[in-house]
């Protein structure tokens, strides 16, 4: 049985955040868009959130805090998240094609704890009214 995060789990007990099961076949585990506005929040310990968009992209809108490491430079950038590599990541890009790309990167690095963002940033952008 898979053990999640304390803090996914408190999210997920405060109905925060969806989990999707794993299956044999590795697979990041999904987050909401609701939980990580939660942990986005100021004065909350929030895991590394990665944007993997183009930096026009992020620059126009971004989840707070998120660091932005377009999803074809993140191999060649893996030291700038290396010291991270056994904390929980939660990756975004537009509409989820880039952020699987970067998940299975990150996963082929030895990173274990990855999150998605489910919807990516068009989810975002449409709870938040700005799109």
């Amino acid at each position: 049985m898979k053990t999640l995060p304390t803090w996914v789990a408190c999210a997920l007990m405060a109905g925060l955040a969806s989990v999707a099961p794993a299956d044999d076949n590795w697979s990041a585990t999904e987050i909401s868009t609701a939980a990580v506005r939660a942990l986005a929040a100021p004065g909350v310990s929030s895991p590394v959130i990665l944007d993997v968009r183009t930096p026009e992209e992020y620059a126009a809108g971004h989840v707070p805090g998120a660091i932005n490491i377009p999803h074809d430079q993140v191999r060649a950038r893996l030291a700038e998240i290396g010291p991270a590599k056994d904390q929980p990541i939660v990756v975004y890009c537009r509409s989820g094609r880039r952020a699987a790309q970067a998940l299975a990167t990150l996963h082929d690095a030895g990173f274990s704890r990855l999150l998605h963002m489910t919807g990516d940033m068009l989810a975002w952008d449409q709870e938040a009214g700005t799109k």
